[in-house]
């Protein structure tokens, strides 16, 4: 039977898994993730390239390029792999995309693959998180991975005398053919950290679980939270 986390119980899970030296990744779907599984499973490709969230893929915004079955395959497997996964509820007004693109798609899709998560939580978590002082308890005395497009700023952020969190490695990731190299580096620095950021859009979904399985330790897909971040720097100068 499938259970179901609040933040707390995120955090808690997450922060056992820091103590044990376990590994443990947290990947989270919402309309991207459902875009790409949809591709020739639930919807045609041709029904997929129509959506604006596909245009934009194939401009380059999105750090992917459709049709693309492999990321699809892989998204799938990696869904299977994850300690805890993410989704919105049906009435879900945080993600700003159409609501036939949201939880009911990802129904349509989990039914088709026969996915069935037993943790549970919502997509939107990582966005919970930076308002959490639990969460800043947490990272103090842990070695961060940060994978995403520009790190630097982040890295800056996270390692000033607001935070003083350590920083000991980051990577620059902006699309899916770096998944490969990606790896290659996370596992050649698995003695140099102890939980991996990561805010490359649907590829997160990829890298957390393979990171975790690959290295033994934690993984979360972090989306948006450095954003969450940076705007609360900028709005509140000094931590409270």
């Amino acid at each position: 039977m499938a259970k179901y986390l609040n933040l707390k119980k995120v955090l808690d899970t997450i922060e056992r898994a820091l103590y044990e030296v376990a590994p443990l990744s947290l990947v989270r779907i919402g309309d991207g993730e459902n875009l790409v599984m949809a591709q020739q499973s639930v919807w045609s490709i041709s029904k997929v390239l129509r959506e604006p969230w596909a245009i934009k893929a194939n401009q380059g915004e999105k750090g992917v390029t459709l049709p693309n079955l492999a990321l699809r395959d892989e998204m799938v497997r990696s869904i299977k792999e994850a300690t805890i996964v993410g989704l919105l509820p049906l009435d879900d007004d945080q993600i700003k995309a159409p609501d036939y693109l949201k939880r009911k798609l990802t129904n349509e899709i989990f039914s088709h693959y026969q996915l069935n998560p037993t943790m549970r939580c919502h997509a939107c978590v990582n966005r919970m998180m930076p308002e959490s002082d639990k969460f800043w308890r947490m990272l103090k005395h842990q070695r961060i991975l940060l994978v995403t497009r520009n790190p630097a700023p982040l890295e800056a952020l996270l390692t000033s005398d607001r935070y003083k969190l350590n920083v000991t490695h980051k990577i620059a990731f902006s699309h899916y053919d770096q998944i490969k190299s990606t790896m290659k580096e996370a596992v050649a620095v698995r003695n140099r950290f102890d939980i991996a950021l990561l805010s490359c859009g649907v590829n997160a979904v990829v890298l957390a679980p393979r990171i975790a399985n690959e290295t033994g330790k934690v993984a979360i897909d972090f989306g948006k939270g450095p954003d969450r971040i940076i705007t609360a720097a900028k709005l509140f100068p000094k931590r409270r």
